[in-house]
């Protein structure tokens, strides 16, 4: 196809205004034009011709370059596949029209080879939702996914284009996160403070009531309490857009993912602390709990065992106390699945919150499927909740809901993972004990097996973890009077020659005694070898 380069000048007559073009007097002198090129494209299906022009080179080898740039474009694709050219010529008619670049020759070929958009119009925006279509997850892990979605990337950056996304645009992203977090603190600070200033003002009186007005009309006008993004849900953001951009790789769309490279603040997770005496004194006097993970003494386990003993749910406080289940499979475990002749039980299914509703789901990793074994006191256990549940079946008759499951309502149905929560925390501060929360109940399993000396890899099978790190990372505390014992075998280790006064003035007590012990039986033998007279 024709192409060409030319020289062209843009001066204009003053008078008419129109470009002088050949009739420019300087047109000949170096350095006062610029180059352009032209180049034929396909005629479009009508017949209609179309072209690309391009201007602006400062010198005759840059527009050739370009030239041979685009004839390069459109020599991608043979004579005899009609459909190719035609998206080519699509392409080079979008690049002219929109003055971009003109595109890597090799990366064209690929994604021509691969059936991929050509020209990369794609916004973050419509791969999202492209790629949250053909998700096929749990509602629960759906939905968060659509959350992070709507709330936070396509409101950020959902009208950038796929392949120009870069590690700038996802820092500025977070950075205006967390900017976002301070102006919701000082409106939420502003509203709490305006409401507990209304519950002050007395109904009664004209100005009060005027005052009651004015309060009401500022808290209206207001914003509602909002929650702050924080680390732990910027990191879930960056995971989603993360795996998103993984995919769009996997499909050759694009080649680099800058949310693996993008740099945020870490999450640092909590460690288990135990309550101890001091840590026990401190929270009844103060109220605080020195951490959002907190674990019972086997002292406290038991304490809240026997005050629960008569409930009808102590089997499960009981498994989970013991064997470390998560909430959802308690109460998910099926009776199918529990084997109390063999002392095991497999988990295979669990009950997963969404919202409040609730729906039943595998676990969701490989390493969630587990056998656990169960001791003797604990098969026993279960074996008298399974009596009770067989009278209950009788008492409720038709009424009864046959759901299989070990832990069920009084009346064989699900029980709600939302509602177990509640009413553990109601349990645990009716029996005086200090607080921990039900997940909390299975972090206490994990420090007994720890404690009792059971190996970190059985721990974590057990407790369904996919790695023993995950098990050594949140269990780094571990009960005093363990710890206490380790250090006691630890320095009687080592050999040393310095005493404290207690135990020098010990030693010498004996090395006294021991001579005045020697002295005697001396002089018993002394005596005895005495001549009669």
């Amino acid at each position: 196809m024709k192409g060409s380069t030319y020289r062209r000048c843009s001066c204009r007559d003053s008078k008419t205004g129109k470009e002088l073009g050949v009739a420019c007097p300087r047109r000949n002198s170096r350095n006062h034009c610029t180059y352009s090129i032209r180049q034929e494209l396909p005629s479009r299906e009508d017949g209609s011709r179309r072209s690309f022009a391009r201007g602006g080179y400062a010198s005759l080898k840059a527009a050739q370059a370009d030239l041979d740039h685009f004839r390069a474009l459109l020599g991608l694709t043979d004579t005899d596949d009609p459909e190719g050219t035609e998206l080519i010529a699509a392409m080079l008619t979008e690049v002219s029209s929109e003055k971009a670049p003109l595109p890597d020759v090799e990366e064209t070929r690929r994604r021509l080879n691969s059936g991929q958009d050509l020209i990369g119009s794609l916004t973050v925006a419509e791969w999202l939702d492209r790629w949250l279509a053909g998700k096929r997850i749990r509602k629960s892990g759906l939905n968060r996914y659509e959350t992070d979605i709507r709330v936070h990337l396509k409101p950020r950056i959902g009208g950038r284009r796929l392949d120009r996304l870069r590690v700038s645009h996802l820092s500025e992203m977070f950075t205006a996160i967390v900017d976002a977090n301070a102006d919701l603190v000082e409106q939420n600070a502003q509203r709490k403070a305006a409401v507990a200033e209304l519950a002050t003002v007395p109904w009664k009186g004209t100005e009060h009531r005027a005052r009651r007005k004015a309060l009401k009309t500022a808290i209206d006008a207001m914003p509602p309490i909002r929650r702050v993004t924080g680390p732990s849900t910027r990191q879930h953001i960056k995971a989603t857009l993360r795996a998103s951009l993984n995919d769009a790789i996997g499909q050759q769309i694009i080649t680099f993912n800058p949310a693996a490279h993008v740099e945020i603040d870490s999450v640092r997770n909590p460690k288990a602390q135990v309550w101890t005496d001091e840590r026990v004194a401190k929270w009844q006097q103060t109220g605080e709990k020195p951490s959002p993970v907190m674990v019972w003494t086997p002292e406290q386990t038991g304490a809240f065992l026997d005050f629960v003993a008569t409930h009808r749910l102590y089997a499960m406080w009981h498994l989970i106390a013991f064997r470390g289940l998560r909430r959802g499979e308690a109460c998910g475990q099926p009776w199918s699945e529990t084997n109390l002749d063999i002392h095991s039980l497999t988990v295979s299914a669990q009950l997963v919150q969404d919202g409040w509703d609730v729906e039943t789901s595998e676990p969701k990793t490989d390493s969630g499927f587990r056998v656990v074994a169960l001791d003797d006191d604990t098969v026993h256990v279960l074996q008298r909740h399974r009596k009770q549940q067989d009278a209950d079946r009788e008492e409720w008759a038709s009424a009864w809901v046959d759901t299989g499951l070990v832990f069920t309502q009084a009346d064989g149905s699900w029980l709600h993972p939302g509602k177990v929560t509640d009413l553990f925390e109601r349990l645990v501060a009716a029996s005086g004990l200090p607080p921990i929360r039900l997940h909390d109940l299975r972090h206490g399993a994990a420090t007994l097996m720890l404690a009792a000396g059971i190996d970190v890899k059985i721990v974590s099978d057990t407790l369904g973890h996919s790695d023993t790190r995950i098990t050594r990372d949140i269990y780094q505390s571990v009960l005093p009077h363990v710890g206490k014992n380790a250090a006691e075998a630890t320095a009687k280790l080592v050999p040393l020659q310095r005493r404290t006064e207690a135990e020098q003035a010990a030693r010498k007590a004996a090395k006294a005694a021991k001579k005045a012990k020697g002295q005697a039986k001396e002089k018993r033998k002394g005596q005895l070898k005495k001549p009669r007279k």
